[in-house]
């Protein structure tokens, strides 16, 4: 195993879900972290469960100030986290407002923090970028289309920049959970709990801890080990569509 002590890591959509539970897990192995995300008060939460941490209030859409805020910062840990779902309106029937937020976010997102924290890593020769993905990066749903398609240019963008930085001693990895237990359903419903709430009924999902539990194996692996991919299910989850619920 690699120590994750003193390393310095960058947790994007850090104030919720995933993105909180990695934050957490990393200062717990020693990282000292930085939480992104876009409610000051929710990152303020997480991060008085981070020994070591700190916060930036960002808008990952917003590439000049993605570039101001992390550009001129060492990481030796980027996970680029931040995303989210928005309706479930089958194609052609939905709202392009919300398509757009999903792209910017999900897509041009993902780029702008790996446009501003992977050329330090390269220079120093050393460092790790995960992207979380999904599993609706490699298998579409009902209602899913827009949200799948930004998920399966993520897995592009971590399948093409594994090619663009070869030679550069940065790891990169994708780590693509199924269902999980955090406010992801309610953002896609616009905050219907009921509706939200529906979507994990008689069924036990993963929770955002197994997943920064995988991200923190993946980093620390051995340097000449590069874990490329782990894809995370519920055991009750077959696919994207199939799912054993109880009554």
């Amino acid at each position: 195993m690699s120590s994750l002590q003193g390393r310095r890591a960058l947790v994007t959509g850090a104030s919720s879900g995933i993105g909180a539970a990695t934050a957490v897990a990393l200062s717990a192995a020693g990282a000292d972290v930085l939480l992104v995300g876009r409610d000051t008060a929710r990152l303020e939460r997480v991060a008085s469960h981070c020994p070591r941490s700190s916060f930036v209030r960002l808008d990952v859409r917003d590439a000049r100030a993605v570039q101001s805020a992390l550009s001129e910062r060492d990481f030796d840990v980027v996970v680029n986290n931040a995303g989210l779902a928005l309706g479930t309106d089958k194609m052609p029937a939905g709202d392009p407002e919300d398509w757009s937020t999903v792209i910017d976010t999900n897509v041009k997102g993902v780029l702008h923090v790996a446009r501003a924290t992977l050329p330090r890593m390269s220079a120093r020769r050393t460092g790790d970028h995960v992207f979380v993905g999904s599993v609706a990066g490699r298998q579409v749903y009902p209602g899913g289309n827009v949200y799948c398609a930004t998920k399966h240019a993520v897995r592009a963008l971590y399948e093409s920049m594994r090619l663009d930085m070869a030679g550069s001693g940065v790891r990169l990895a994708t780590v693509d959970p199924g269902m999980v237990q955090t406010g992801f359903s309610k953002v896609r419903f616009k905050g219907d709990a009921a509706k939200a709430d529906a979507v994990y009924q008689g069924m036990r999902p993963l929770d955002p801890e197994d997943v920064a539990d995988a991200i923190v194996w993946l980093l620390t692996r051995p340097p000449h080990v590069n874990v490329g991919e782990i894809v995370l299910w519920p055991s009750v989850q077959a696919s994207t569509t199939t799912v054993t619920r109880t009554s």
